[in-house]
């Protein structure tokens, strides 16, 4: 098996070289990742300058791109063959709810399933400092469980583990996407020279803790697995629009 590793903290983040030790069992690992970090790019593009593509290290890349693009050049720019599989992450940081659509580490493992392939973004739920050795192993049992049951092409695996002690993580759950509460999420400041700025982000993220979702399961203790799907077409409200007979006239 060929398997692209990406991330979108950067190619210096610990994460990649923990995960690539534990996907080395399943094949050959090669990484692409950005130069910089690359958080909350989603699945932008980079399409009005050149992107430029250094090898750091063997079967190692960086480029000074999204995380998208990564991918993009795993597939298309002749670096060998194509993966049959995309890892992304371990992201630093949470990413549950709605928050997926704005990941850049949820986003390149779009781009694998996009692209044909399986993919699986994982994700820390901390900021605190870490050597990511125990969540790598995670990722590791967690995909050889799903590899030995078979991954369809079509199939993008969103997984958040809770920050701690392998012992005390009580288990896996099958989840939902949660719904994250948004305060504080534009924050209004004064510069120097009294103009207004303004930062995005505000506090850590909050969400509600409704049962059966990816934010209450890791609250409780358990590593929450989401499976995604890339259809948003709402076929209810599609039959009943059905019924309008919407005109342009």
């Amino acid at each position: 098996m060929r398997i692209l590793l990406t991330n979108d903290d950067g190619i210096a983040s610990p994460a990649l070289a923990q995960l690539k030790r534990t996907l080395s069992a399943f094949g050959r690992v090669i990484t692409i990742a950005p130069d910089r970090n690359q958080s909350a790019t989603s699945q932008s593009l980079t399409l009005h300058r050149p992107l430029r593509i250094q090898e750091v290290g063997e079967d190692t890349y960086s480029v000074d791109g999204t995380p998208t693009d990564c991918v993009l050049i795993a597939f298309h720019g002749q670096l060998g063959e194509k993966p049959d599989l995309v890892v992304s992450g371990i992201n630093h940081g949470p990413n549950m709810g709605e928050d997926v659509f704005y990941s850049g580490t949820v986003a390149a493992a779009i781009e694998g399933v996009l692209q044909g392939v399986p993919g699986l973004a994982a994700s820390l739920v901390t900021r605190a400092s870490t050597d990511f050795q125990e969540p790598a192993d995670i990722v590791g049992r967690l995909l050889r469980q799903v590899l030995e049951r078979g991954l369809t092409r079509r199939l993008l695996l969103n997984v958040n583990i809770p920050f701690l002690p392998a012992e005390a993580i009580r288990g896996v759950r099958i989840t939902r996407l949660g719904t994250r509460v948004y305060e504080d999420t534009l924050v209004r400041k004064v510069d120097p020279r009294g103009r207004d700025y303004f930062w995005i982000g505000g506090e850590d993220p909050v969400w509600r803790p409704d049962e059966g979702t990816d934010f209450h399961s890791v609250d409780a203790g358990y590593v929450s697995v989401t499976p995604l799907q890339l259809e948003l077409t709402d076929q209810g409200a599609r039959a009943d629009m059905q019924e309008w007979g919407l005109s342009h006239r």
